[in-house]
């Protein structure tokens, strides 16, 4: 049986770069998708070129909001 997905964050490829090192720092997995990407590869457009989604396991999503929130404060701050 396959574990539940959660998107926990759409954002700019640095952005999500980011994002997924402080999650794998803490033990979370995470996965990207990015549909603009995979429609040129596919031969047609679709999706935005900025935006990419990571998504996490379900059973993480409390730890993963955690650190989503300590990660957006961070780029607020700067």
């Amino acid at each position: 049986m396959e574990k539940p997905l959660f998107l926990l964050f759409s954002g700019s490829e640095v952005e999500v770069l980011l994002l997924k090192e402080e999650l794998a720092q803490n033990n979370i997995a995470s996965m990207t998708r990015d549909d603009f990407q995979m429609g040129v590869k596919a031969g047609f457009f679709g999706g935005t070129p900025s935006t990419i989604d990571v998504y996490i396991y379900e059973e993480d999503k409390e730890r993963a909001n955690q650190v989503l929130q300590g990660f957006l404060n961070a780029r607020a701050a700067e």
